[in-house]
């Protein structure tokens, strides 16, 4: 099975699209992809779907969506053997429960086998199939500790590939409940953390001014994100553009002060400071102190 949630919902067996188009089941099946491999409680699943005010029925509507999960799944098994085997399938020698043509002697997966109920709730076997969520904490991670051990090439170029696993906002076309909304609030920040440590490492391999295009879009979409402002102020006093970088801080500080009620903090005015100190044409490097605090060495 491959499920996609990193934007649209995709789940697949056999190559075969198992995903519902009713709100209600799709909520299930999301629930359900993002945990894979993993029993999801009854009570999540009802909260997801009923915000805390289930109806009596909600157990047996639940496991209506759940039948329709499993049919959807059935057919996708069904079609997937029938492109397997091909003409001629069906031979008398060919083993009860096994998959008949290339891959014959393995045991074949049922949609209860895919969608497995258990005590207190439900799983979705991905049967080692992809999850790019899955994916995308692994290169991540490996990302992480590469900018832990100053390899800023390996780190920047890992971290492009797990944030090329996005192709919208986690959950784009589904309807979220408490749950979902919820899952979908986490992903964006494991996605936006991502995004600022390959910022950071292209920063660190000098690569100032290919990243003043994204930075324009990036600050302008999250206003008082600091770490994303830092950066452009960086990446602007380190081409030449002292007096555009120190308008980026009056602008953040603005939006912090009015719509938070904040002052930016010690880092971030660290860094104002510097680049006020610096003559234009010097070049600021960014460095991290080992409680992780930025500095900045003008």
């Amino acid at each position: 099975m491959d499920i996609d949630v990193l934007g649209a919902l995709a789940v697949r067996e056999n190559g075969i699209s198992i995903t519902p188009t009713a709100p209600k089941p799709r909520q299930v099946l999301a629930l359900l992809a993002l945990h894979a491999d993993q029993v999801v409680p009854v009570s999540a699943l009802i909260e997801e779907l009923w915000a805390g005010e289930p109806p009596r029925s909600a157990r047996t509507t639940l496991q209506t969506y759940v039948l329709q999960l499993r049919a959807l799944i059935a057919g996708a098994l069904e079609r997937g053997t029938a492109t397997a085997t091909g003409p001629g399938a069906g031979d008398d020698d060919t083993p009860t429960g096994t998959a008949a043509g290339a891959g014959a002697g393995r045991v074949v997966r049922t949609a209860k086998d895919i969608l497995v109920t258990l005590p207190g709730g439900y799983l979705l076997s991905s049967g080692g199939g992809t999850l790019d969520v899955r994916e995308f904490d692994r290169l991540a991670g490996t990302g992480y500790r590469a900018m832990d051990a100053g390899d800023f090439p390996g780190a920047a170029r890992l971290l492009r590939e797990a944030l090329a696993l996005w192709s919208g906002p986690a959950f784009a076309d589904v309807q979220g409940g408490i749950q979902l909304d919820m899952e979908t609030r986490r992903l964006e920040e494991t996605r936006l953390c991502a995004l600022d440590q390959r910022i950071e490492a292209d920063l660190r391999l000098g690569r100032h001014r290919e990243l003043l295009a994204e930075l324009t879009v990036l600050v302008t979409r999250y206003r008082t994100h600091e770490n994303l402002h830092g950066q452009f102020m960086l990446a602007l006093h380190r081409s030449g553009r002292r007096g555009e970088a120190l308008d980026v801080y009056q602008r953040l500080r603005a939006t912090l002060v009015r719509e938070l009620g904040l002052e930016p903090s010690i880092a971030l005015r660290r860094l104002q400071r510097s680049i006020l100190m610096a003559g234009p044409e010097s070049p600021a490097e960014a460095h991290a102190e080992p409680g992780g605090e930025r500095l900045v060495r003008v």
